[in-house]
């Protein structure tokens, strides 16, 4: 940034030491804060035909008084003038609220503009500002901006204006002429200047259009600087598999890859052959085939002479991965073993010495795995399942049990490509997005909580044949606050309902972890063939047997958490349905019931979860890791994003990124971000 730009606000007139505290306070210290302090929104005073105007939008109109205006007083000091105008071919009402001196500066007859909220149904509008004669307003477009105590709209408006008349000539281009070319993007100065003072709305989708893509472009340069930096930085080992071996290992597999299974499999090993240290995201569907490539890949470390560890969040999760990997791997004389809390005394001693003398090639457990006293002879691969379930801290401790092991994080929530490549930009993302052959889809239904006798009588058939079913629920007990079906309630009401027929299990976050063990067992074993849980039965539980899903007020769930919850369902060769309960009042929770029932894709759903919550909440606010972009909004502008990261990515591993000075100032914006400080990153 030129350095002018760089001075403290206070250097623009009219700013003095007590308004600066009230700027700092809104992040404005400089100068150029000042001038990158976009509106949030514009107030809009164009002329709109009525026709064409949405329920609840703010609008402008011009119309004739038709009536004498008449004032209501209710309440203290409350009191509302209604006037009726002939807008166009509409007779509408105007309403101002605690406004009653306007009565004498309307006449019957006369042009007024009126500017408010427009109620489509009872065409009225409420209005906020109120102009004598035809629209004389100066702007089309007004920004607003987000204000904080003592300053006013008003006030950083002619702030801003200030500033540009001082400054705005040192405003530099830190893109690229080649670039700007390219997209025909306009210059910085006169983006800044449209997005502050724009004269038409052709104009300001320029100006943000140059900004989306200059924040998305800084942005990725900052993620593919980090990557680069630290490949070059943490030298991996190259694992040099033998292929004839790992070919017969995968043609002896119970059933033939699919060929997004053959795609990823080929991505991760050419990882793994390279000096670079892996670092990969997987994802794939529930039922995708995700084990089956960590089986391969743990195969080709094995071959090569290292040992695999894999972490799951549970023990459950970690008992079933240990069931299958042995399945697949032990044929082939790889020994496999489990190590979670569970394992104690004499056999923990014992599988600890055997690892430590590489007796043992692959390590199967919870974040036991990450403790001191577990050592392993020659680690070179750690899979982390559910990635986002553990700590980065978890992640990096069991990473630092070999020399620059290299990293594959699996996850079966479908994260949208956005997001993707916006948190976890610094990693390679492979996607299995293809079902193995054979698998039945399971039919999803949307039933309203009066048709609930109709879905258990449904259940009990499925229950007759000798399947299991779930019932999951929002909240654990009765709360006063949400009118939501509570697991505890539910499990007694059904549990009357199955009487003598049907044992009912409940399970639930407030359980110890031995006891929710020994309620996923006994379902397991179809000792129980009823499970009410909370969503704690979201990841890793594999009951082959249960064929149904039922859960209560759906619309209380984000899109990706029902699919994860359905996904619990069809893991065997039985037709599987998931029954969604749900009387959505909202327009989006009725969307997300109709999503649901029409589609299956994990992806598809991801993208439409994002677009209905937006980025923060499908994360959560805490563990998001996401940026604050000024003015790019990562969901609608995702085209944008794509194109900034690939720019991005050419960019950074050309030389002429690094040493051209047609590239000096993005090169300054990522020192100045910390980009390129000289430090090992995590």
């Amino acid at each position: 940034m030129n350095e002018q730009l760089k001075q403290p606000v206070t250097a623009v007139k009219g700013i003095g030491n007590e308004m600066a505290d009230t700027l700092a306070d809104m992040q404005i210290r400089t100068v150029g804060d000042l001038l990158e302090y976009f509106p949030y929104r514009y107030e809009d005073f164009r002329l709109k035909d009525l026709a064409e105007v949405k329920h609840e939008e703010r609008v402008t109109v011009e119309g004739k008084v038709h009536s004498e205006p008449s004032v209501v007083y209710y309440g203290r000091k409350k009191n509302r003038l209604t006037v009726r105008l002939l807008v166009g071919r509409y007779l509408i009402i105007a309403n101002f609220f605690n406004q009653p001196y306007l009565k004498q500066k309307i006449a019957v007859g006369e042009t007024i503009t009126v500017t408010g909220k427009w109620d489509q149904h009872r065409q009225t509008i409420t209005a906020t500002q109120m102009a004598v004669g035809e629209q004389t307003t100066s702007q089309d477009f007004e920004p607003v901006y987000a204000v904080k105590g003592k300053m006013t709209v008003k006030t950083i408006r002619r702030l801003i204006k200030q500033a540009f008349s001082q400054f705005g000539h040192e405003i530099t281009e830190i893109l690229p002429n080649d670039l700007l070319q390219k997209y025909k993007l306009i210059n910085r100065r006169d983006a800044l200047r449209i997005m502050h003072f724009p004269s038409g709305s052709d104009e300001m989708k320029q100006a943000r259009r140059r900004f989306v893509y200059e924040e998305f472009l800084l942005f990725q340069l900052k993620m593919q600087s980090l990557r680069k930096l630290e490949r070059e930085q943490s030298p991996g080992i190259s694992i040099s598999y033998e292929l004839d071996n790992l070919k017969a290992f995968i043609t002896g597999l119970p059933f033939p890859l699919t060929g997004a299974q053959k795609r990823v499999v080929n991505e991760i090993l050419g990882d793994m052959k390279s000096p670079y240290r892996m670092n990969r995201l997987l994802q794939g569907d529930v039922g995708s085939g995700k084990t089956v490539v960590a089986a391969i890949a743990l195969y080709a470390a094995k071959s090569a002479g290292y040992q695999g560890a894999l972490m799951v969040p549970t023990e459950i999760l970690a008992e079933q991965h240990s069931q299958s990997l042995t399945q697949l791997l032990q044929p082939f004389g790889i020994t496999v073993a489990l190590l979670t809390s569970s394992v104690k005394g004499k056999r923990r001693r014992e599988m600890l010495e055997q690892l430590k003398l590489g007796e043992i090639d692959v390590l199967i457990g919870t974040h036991a795995l990450i403790q001191d006293e577990v050592d392993f002879q020659n680690l070179g691969l750690v899979i982390t399942d559910e990635q986002h379930r553990f700590g980065v801290e978890q992640r990096r401790v069991l990473r630092e049990k070999g020399e620059s092991p290299d990293v594959l994080f699996m996850t079966a929530t479908p994260i949208p490509r956005t997001l993707a490549i916006t948190v976890f930009g610094e990693m390679d993302v492979s996607v299995i997005d293809e079902m193995p052959a054979g698998r039945k889809t399971i039919e999803t239904y949307w039933a309203k909580h009066e048709m609930l006798e109709r879905v258990l009588a449904f259940m009990e058939k499925e229950l007759a044949k000798g399947r299991q079913a779930y019932v999951i629920c929002p909240l654990i007990e009765e709360s006063d606050k949400l009118d939501v079906q509570n697991a505890i309630d539910v499990h007694s009401t059904l549990s009357f309902y199955f009487k003598d027929r049907f044992k009912v299990g409940l399970m639930h976050g407030r359980l110890h972890s031995d006891e929710k063990d020994e309620v996923m067992k006994a379902f397991s074993d179809n000792e129980v063939q009823v499970l009410v849980s909370t969503t704690v039965v979201e990841v890793g539980v594999n009951v082959p047997n249960a064929t149904v899903m039922l859960i209560y007020d759906a619309e209380r769930f984000g899109l990706a958490q029902l699919h994860q919850l359905r996904g619990r369902v069809g893991r065997g060769s039985d037709q599987s349905y998931c029954i969604l309960l749900a009387d959505p009042k909202s327009e989006v929770g009725k969307e997300r019931m109709k999503i649901m029932s029409e589609t299956n894709d994990g992806f598809v759903l991801s993208e439409k979860d994002l677009e209905l919550r937006g980025p923060g909440d499908f994360f959560g606010k805490k563990q998001s890791g996401l940026p604050e972009f000024k003015v790019a909004d990562m969901v609608h502008d995702y085209r944008a994003l794509e194109t900034a990261r690939n720019d991005a990515t050419l960019l950074v591993q050309s030389e002429a990124f690094w040493q051209s000075e047609k590239y000096r100032l993005l090169r300054e914006y990522l020192a100045e971000t910390g980009a390129l400080a000289n430090e090992k990153l995590d």
